[in-house]
Order: C-alpha cells, then structure tokens, then sequence
C-alpha cells in the first residue's frame, strides 16, 4: 500500500500540468500520483499525462472521464485511490520539495501509531502573479504542533485562517467512509471538500511547513473575482448545501463545541462571499438573489439566521441602500488587501 495518494484534476492543463507533476514526483515510490484528465480536449492534457505513466508506471497512474468539473475529478480520485492518505493538488499549483519530504515523513511516523491520523494541516502559499512577498498561511496560533490533537485542543481561527482545500492531507478510508460526494459540474466545491469530512475527523495534526504552493492570478481562474461573480449561481449552489450540511447534523456536531463553532464560522466566511459578489454584481436580479440567500438560512434556522446576521461580516453585508452596499463593498475589499484572497 502506498503511504499518500495525491490527486491532480486536469483540464486542458498544459501550459502548467509539468511543474505540478515533476514536484510530485520528488516523494518517490511512496506515492501514488492520480492524473484525472477531466474531458480536456483543447490542448495535449492527456498527451501528458499518459506519457507521465509510461515513465513512471509504478508511481503515476491517469483516469481519462468525460467532462464532469472539478468535484467530478476529485471523486474520480478518490474512488482510485489506494494509498493510507489522500490530498488534491490543482494542476497549476505545486508543492515544495524540503516540506514535502517532512509531510512523508511525518505520515510515515503517524501510520504506526495507535490512534489514526484523521487529517494532517499544513501551511500553505500565496504564489500570487506579480507579488514578490509571499503571503504564507500558517496556523501557529491555532493549533497544537508536532503532536496528535483533538478538536477541543485547538484555538480560535483568526478570519482568512480556516482550512482549505491547499491544507490538508485526510485519511483515505475517512472520505470513502464518510460518503463524501461532490457535486458535478460545478465550481467551489473545494469548500465542501473541507466542510463535509469534518464531523468524522477525531485526531489531527499540524505541521509547521510551507507545503503548498497555490498559484493565484489567471485571468481566467476561478477564483478570480470577475470570474467568481459570472458563476455566482454555483456559488450558491455550494453555499446552500453547507447550510443545509451543517443544520441537518447541528444536534450531532453541537456535541462537540470547538467543531460546531469552527463549521458555523467557515460558514459565515462563505455566506459573506456570496453576499458580497452579489452586490459587486450591481445588478437588482443579483441583489434579489442576495435576500433569497439569506432568507434560505433563516427558512433552514432561525436561530443560526440570527447569529450570523448580527454580527459583524452579517450585518455589514445587509446594510441598506446604495451607500450601505458600498461599505459593504470598501470592507471587503480591505479584508482582500489584508488576507491576499481572490
């Protein structure tokens, strides 16, 4: 069995699949690397990927599916994936050598323990296009490190901290066993990968190492503002189905506090999002579907409705009129300036 199975969904992909593989490449035979060629077929995506197989037969392996988007691809991945531990890596990010061989060996380490590892967080990077500092998430003053821990270890996570998709590492049977099952054709699942596994994720993990590097600024990616706002309705889409996640099990998760209150906060981050690029929208068909947002939470719970709307991110994005929207708008976009999103 292979100690990590690393998942890489690809479409058209070829002007940087390369340098995400090569760096892959570099944790050797202990790793199983997944191409997922998602339908490409504008570019030599599965060219490359399939030449990346016969060098590297007992290392890399290459699902070729019709198109499906990217929880498509990632479910691909882990319904393939053999080894002890699983993580997605985008084909336009890549990871560092040094830290990953800690990732390796701290996985090596934890697999022989007598409690399992549910999920392993690291830091990950800002490699935004033009930027020479790098923005480097870390979670330092949040988590235990160098140990195994539980959620009622853990600190409070500062606003731009929460885990993504780019921090962790779970236990491959984990997300088999829990059902995990992203929505096709659709962006932004990246935040039910990281939201629905929770409830089943007892032990973890923090290394303090700058493992992932995520590149930011194509014009054309996803999570380019511009781009976020022309696909809001799957945005949505996303949002919705955290809500209904977290209200479905609340009597399950509010036994456990630090989790319960994590989720919640993960939640508010991604309502305010909605929000926001909704007024960014400028549009009244966008502001309707803003109010049909939150009047959906309050239909799901009234009371996690009223928490949410009364603090701070809630009530600022509901401030009435044009000149409310703007301020909604002006502490948005400090917060971008503050935490290097989008």
């Amino acid at each position: 069995m292979k100690l990590l199975s690393i998942a890489v969904p690809c479409y058209n992909s070829e002007p940087y699949m390369r340098k995400c593989i090569e760096s892959l490449l570099t944790g050797g035979e202990d790793v199983e690397i997944i191409i997922v060629d998602d339908g490409s077929a504008r570019d030599r995506t599965a060219e490359i990927a399939d030449e990346y197989a016969a060098r590297f037969p007992s290392i890399v392996q290459v699902i070729h599916k019709e198109n499906g988007g990217h929880g498509s691809a990632v479910n691909a991945g882990i319904a393939a994936a053999s080894g002890l531990y699983f993580k997605v890596v985008d084909s336009d990010d890549w990871v560092k050598q040094e830290a990953y061989r800690q990732v390796l060996d701290t996985l090596r380490l934890l697999a022989g323990g007598d409690k399992a590892l549910d999920m392993l967080i690291c830091n990950y990077v800002y490699e935004k296009e033009g930027e020479k500092r790098k923005k480097v998430i870390h979670y330092r003053r949040t988590l235990p490190q160098d140990t195994l821990f539980t959620w009622d270890d853990c600190h409070h996570f500062l606003k731009g901290h929460y885990i993504l998709m780019h921090s962790v590492i779970f236990r491959t049977r984990l997300l088999k066993e829990c059902g995990l099952k992203l929505p096709e054709h659709t962006f932004y699942v990246d935040n039910l990968y990281v939201f629905e596994p929770l409830p089943y994720v007892q032990n973890l993990y923090y290394l303090d190492v700058n493992f992932y590097r995520y590149f930011i600024g194509r014009d054309d990616q996803s999570v380019n503002e511009e781009v976020m706002i022309s696909r809001i309705d799957q945005q949505l889409l996303v949002n919705r189905l955290m809500i209904d996640y977290l209200v479905e099990r609340k009597g399950e998760l509010i036994k456990n506090k630090r989790r319960y209150q994590y989720m919640r906060n993960y939640l508010e981050i991604i309502t305010t999002i909605s929000s926001v690029l909704l007024i960014r929208a400028g549009t009244q068909e966008a502001l309707e579907k803003k109010q049909e947002l939150w009047k959906y939470l309050k239909s799901k719970d009234r009371r996690l409705f009223a928490w949410m709307r009364s603090g701070i991110m809630g009530g600022t994005m509901n401030l009435p009129g044009r000149g409310g929207r703007e301020i909604s708008v002006r502490a948005y976009q400090i917060c971008q300036k503050i935490f290097k999103f989008n």
